[in-house]
């Protein structure tokens, strides 16, 4: 017989043949699902997609992708379709659940080595002391109280022998709080990279110290059947040692083999050899009586996180083990759920320890934060992000199952209540916790609300050396003086690999001129040579943020608003070459420009350089003359492009031209008679200025418009233009043909490939007040009268420098 299945308690026993398979395929009348390689593709297959499509199906409702995961092997087990025995015994049979499970099992230890190698063990060292106190108050609040009410439960109320047995065990398992689940779950939510993230990560490492110190005393407990104490001795002993062996031996080889491979990068033999010694250490695990996913965590520890090491793990594992091997382990544990063997009086018992649980963890938070001034939401946001459950908690609940500890009802009890949590608390956290709203300040940060004489807060966002030279010439072109000084606050933007936790550090100063580093680099030296040449008028601090390009963001609005920046510049997606060629750079950074420009608390500025086109000479070094183009159709946008392009005129060797183009027409409108008062005060202020100049195109439709922009935008070197405008028949039907919707209608023409030009351009976003423009915020219902520019006098006779008019 090619099986035979006998019965034993709730047990099935399953005898089979390795060699009974013959001819399998459709071809000779065969079962294909009779060969387990056949019937492991089919199941994978299966997992894969539907775990795929109820992700996509609970996405929109905030889920995140842990609750889908298990949910997919819930759906083909005995909870749902595995209840009718044809339909399970065909599609997942039990003679092929060794397989899958050893599969799943695979992917699980390459995992957790991949998760501990993104861990920054020196950072978790350098806790801040909140974050322990935390830890501390979290591990022992949760340890104590929920144990103390199992052991109650368990003297005075009456309950199955199994669970009784379990219950303790249980209460014990709520103290821990898995980084790795904690970093899934923040993950998703996309807070990693707030504060409060940042905290919650601290936290969960310094709490998962004593957890994992916990849960290998609890395995080799359960691994002395004899009850022998010096049994236990030596497996602890063992594990210590064992422990040693990977941090004095294999981190050194492996630190030696990345060292001796040169040219900076990792090649394919270290990679191999990492690979057998997360094997290895899974195997001598098992060997001195401990599981054997201790073995890759420690080694993850041990190997160095981020480039060259990290980095190339990274790029090899990821893909496969976070996308496809771990939903697999998840989706296995869900086909072992059975809700059908929960009964209501041991569901209520659980329930109730697992609720006293939960709020424990939270009060847990609020008692130290209390004491430290923390805000009680924030407490209880961390809260309930560190009570999120995952698969650190899945295999912990699957090894105590295996080793009897645990009857399928406290598993399927265990793996619902993961479900359940993680299926309230990522909805939950996105309702009461909203990143952004720390960015909505009520004040005006913008340059056309600054004070004249007062200091102007520039922030530029650096992705690489390329675009270098375009920023210093535009924070030259700022002007910087004895009575208007410029602060510089520069944000080096890397893309977070081989970490878990994003890191946002304070670069060398630039204050002390004379203390460059020869190792300095690129970045450091150009932002240190444009502080040499102002010195006395010129601030500059540096920050590096390096974090995933979808939290990116958060770095940029948070260091923005702490600097009180007027204007906050970010560089374009796209990279022009020196052939004319364009290249997206990364096209994630589109995505961080688009947030950036709705949470900014400040105004924004997306900078297309195009310097590498122009041969034009160095404002800082060679005081060459700079040409800047102020295209003014009308708006706050465009309001604000005119404060910084009237501020670029008092350089001594810039000269800037406004634009203004007038609809044929509209001579009359309220709109063109505000934006006439805004033009005459600036023309005012800059009366005698001879580097300032405006000029009045008067267009009847968006096609005359382009063609006057095409045909004067080859004689300047910077071309800035406001990102919005009040609608208008200029801009109709050009909204369908923009390729890049949030540079606007004249930013997107200006920005395209096919728009002939090596002039940069700068696309600038008045700040916004909850949505709404600083000026409509604070005064909804402007009087024309209203002051537009400070300590011009508005009822003065006004000036011109220079107005050109040319008749249509």
């Amino acid at each position: 017989m090619a099986a035979i299945a006998a019965g034993t308690g709730n047990k099935t026993l399953v005898c089979q043949d390795p060699h009974s398979y013959g001819h399998s395929d459709i071809w000779h009348s065969g079962n294909p699902f009779q060969s387990p390689s056949s019937l492991l593709f089919m199941q994978v297959s299966l997992i894969t997609l539907v775990t795929q499509f109820i992700d996509k199906g609970l996405k929109p409702l905030g889920q995140s992708s842990l609750v889908s995961q298990i949910l997919g092997g819930v759906v083909f087990g005995p909870s749902v379709l595995g209840h009718k025995k044809i339909l399970g015994q065909l599609l997942f049979p039990i003679k092929g659940a060794l397989v899958l499970e050893t599969v799943a099992s695979f992917g699980l230890m390459f995992f957790f080595f991949i998760w501990c190698v993104k861990m920054d063990v020196a950072t978790m060292l350098k806790t801040e002391k909140l974050a322990i106190t935390l830890g501390i108050s979290i591990f022992s609040l949760t340890l104590i109280i929920p144990t103390a009410l199992a052991f109650l439960l368990k003297k005075y109320v009456p309950m199955d022998k199994s669970l009784a047995n379990a219950l303790p065990f249980l209460a014990v398992s709520q103290t821990l709080t898995a980084f790795i689940s904690i970093a899934v779950l923040l993950t998703d939510l996309k807070v990693l990279n707030t504060d409060l993230g940042r905290l919650t990560m601290s936290a969960a490492m310094f709490a998962d110290v004593a957890g994992f110190t916990l849960t290998v005393v609890l395995f080799a407990i359960m691994q002395n059947k004899s009850h022998n104490l010096f049994n236990l001795v030596i497996i602890l002993v063992a594990t210590v040692l064992f422990m040693l062996v990977i941090i004095y031996v294999l981190r050194p080889a492996i630190l030696w083999m990345v060292k001796h491979a040169g040219n900076g990068s990792v090649n394919e033999i270290c990679i191999v050899c990492i690979f057998l010694f997360v094997l290895l250490s899974g195997l001598l695990s098992e060997f001195i009586g401990q599981h054997f996913i201790m073995g890759p965590i420690i080694l993850g520890l041990a190997v160095p996180e981020g480039p060259p090491l990290g980095t190339a793990l990274m790029t090899k594992l990821d893909t496969i083990c976070l996308t496809f091997l771990y939903p697999i382990y998840l989706a296995v544990n869900g086909l072992q759920t059975d809700i059908f063997k929960i009964d209501m009086q041991s569901l209520w018992i659980l329930c109730l320890v697992l609720v006293a649980a939960f709020f424990v963890k939270i009060g847990a938070v609020m008692l130290p934060g209390y004491f430290y001034n923390l805000p009680m939401k924030e407490c209880f946001v961390i809260g309930l992000l560190l009570n999120g459950r995952g698969i650190a908690e899945i295999s912990m609940y699957n090894l105590w199952t295996a080793s009897k500890l645990l009857s399928e009802q406290e598993f399927s009890l265990m793996v619902i209540s993961i479900l359940v949590v993680n299926a309230i608390l990522a909805p939950l956290i996105k309702y009461i916790y909203d990143p952004s709203e720390q960015y909505q300040t009520g004040r005006r940060c913008t340059i056309q609300h600054n004070k004249r004489d007062s200091e102007l807060r520039l922030m530029v966002c650096i992705h690489n050396n390329d675009n270098l030279p375009t920023i210093l010439n535009l924070l030259e072109a700022s002007y910087a003086s004895r009575e208007n000084t410029v602060t510089v606050t520069a944000l080096v933007l890397v893309e977070l690999h081989g970490r878990a936790r994003p890191i946002l550090v304070a670069n060398q100063p630039y204050d002390d001129l004379r203390s460059g580093s020869c190792n300095a680099n690129h970045i450091d030296n150009a932002l240190r040579q444009y502080a040499r040449q102002n010195e006395g008028y010129v601030s500059v601090q540096s920050f590096t943020s390096i974090s995933t390009f979808d939290t990116m963001y958060d770095d940029i609005c948070r260091i923005s608003l702490d600097s009180g920046a007027n204007i906050l510049i970010i560089p374009f997606h796209k990279r022009w070459e020196i052939d004319g060629t364009v290249e997206v750079s990364h096209r994630s950074i589109r995505t961080v420009n688009i947030k950036v420009l709705e949470m900014a608390p400040c105004s924004v500025g997306i900078l297309v350089d195009r310097g590498t086109l122009s041969a034009s000479p160095s404002l800082l070094m060679a005081r060459a003359a700079y040409y800047v183009a102020v295209l003014f159709v009308g708006g706050a946008d465009d309001a604000e492009t005119l404060a910084y392009g009237t501020r670029m005129a008092r350089h001594e060797s810039v000269f800037v031209t406004v634009v203004r183009f007038l609809l044929f027409g509209e001579e009359n409108s309220k709109d063109r008679k505000r934006d006439s008062d805004l033009i005459d005060e600036y023309r005012y202020y800059n009366a005698g200025n001879r580097r300032f100049e405006i000029l009045d195109e008067v267009v009847k439709d968006g096609i005359e418009m382009s063609s006057c922009i095409r045909r004067l935008v080859d004689y300047f070197d910077l071309v800035m233009v406001g990102r919005e405008h009040p609608d208008s028949v200029l801009f109709q039907g050009h909204d369908h043909w923009s390729e890049c919707p949030e540079l606007g209608v004249v930013g997107d023409m200006l920005a395209s490939p096919d728009f002939a030009t090596k002039a940069s351009v700068l696309i600038v976003q008045q700040q916004r007040i909850r949505g709404r423009f600083a000026t409509q915020s604070l005064n909804p219902m402007p009087n024309r009268k209203d002051q537009l520019v400070h300590d011009v006098p508005i009822d003065h006779t006004l000036s011109p420098s220079c107005t050109i008019s040319v008749d249509k």
